[in-house]
């Protein structure tokens, strides 16, 4: 069932082979084995994808549970050593300055673990490039990962008060036009800056276009720039509550942010009771809750959540 689930999320046989080190030919034995036992094809095999049968979708969604429900049953003595390796990805920095603290100090309890830790600026595929866990600030849109949700964050408009003393009137996004931005796409003439009306009952998005004097592939470079005085930044509000908390930047125009996005933990089912994804997961999760709510802190805003 393991192979079959992880086949399907990773969109080939090979996918399956690769997560959980077997090989293809195992992975098609499995297969044909569920098939046999179901009396009909369960998944369809080309040499471009691999799609589900309608009895496909329903097998696979018992076997989704069922897996889950062995993975929370999994016996773990109380004296016995959680070890294993793991392969954990978040963005990167908040990677760097939330994660990788809390990866250290899980490694030094638990010095039978180990971790790889993939800091990177982009969706991973956690089936298809065998990731065990992920940090994601953004919407779930693969429904078969597990999800634990440990906050939220924002898109802040920023500037520092050397930048705004004596700059151009800032009442809208249109009046973006009038000042210098600092950009995070160097291969661009311009960028779009979303934001939300706060006319619209619904917070319709809309997006304005940005001519930035400055361009860094690097955020961190760019709040730095913006600290410095050089201009306007937009950015995730994890990466400047300190700067703001500290009167290096301003908050600007947070009636027009758009609506907070969703911070989780993701996780295949089948993999949360392996005993020391289940151990991180309970390490970082009620960590990363507070720092996420230290930041809405740090930001001016108050939260009640645990």
């Amino acid at each position: 069932m393991s192979l079959f689930v992880a086949a399907v999320d990773g969109g080939s046989l090979a996918a399956a082979a690769k997560r959980y080190g077997r090989s293809p030919a195992s992975v098609t034995r499995a297969v044909v084995l569920l098939e046999l036992n179901a009396g009909e094809t369960l998944l369809l095999r080309s040499t471009r994808k691999l799609s589900l049968t309608a009895s496909g979708e329903r097998h696979v969604a018992v076997w989704r549970d069922v897996l889950a429900k062995l993975g929370e049953l999994a016996p773990i003595e109380a004296d016995a050593p959680i070890q294993g390796n793991i392969v954990l990805t978040a963005p990167e920095l908040f990677g760097r300055i939330a994660v990788m603290p809390l990866v250290e100090t899980f490694l030094v309890k638990h010095p039978l673990v180990s971790a790889r830790a993939l800091l990177v600026n982009r969706l991973v595929n956690l089936i298809g490039e065998g990731v065990d866990l992920a940090v994601r600030l953004a919407p779930l849109a693969d429904s078969s990962l597990s999800a634990i949700r440990i906050g939220e964050v924002r898109t802040l408009l920023c500037a520092s008060p050397t930048y705004l003393n004596g700059s151009p009137s800032l009442t809208t996004p249109a009046d973006l036009e009038r000042h210098a931005c600092i950009g995070l796409d160097v291969e661009a003439e311009g960028e779009r800056w979303a934001f939300a009306s706060p006319e619209s009952s619904s917070r319709k998005r809309r997006s304005v276009r940005v001519r930035p004097r400055l361009s860094t592939n690097n955020a961190a470079a760019a709040i730095d720039a913006s600290v410095r005085g050089h201009g306007l930044i937009q950015a995730r509000s994890y990466q400047v509550a300190s700067a703001i908390a500290e009167g290096r930047l301003k908050r600007l125009l947070p009636e027009w942010e758009e609506p907070p996005a969703p911070a989780q933990l993701l996780f295949p089912a089948e993999r949360a009771g392996k005993g020391s994804m289940r151990a991180l997961i309970d390490h970082l999760g009620p960590a990363l809750k507070r720092i996420l709510v230290g930041v809405e802190a740090s930001i001016g805003i108050a939260t009640t959540r645990p």
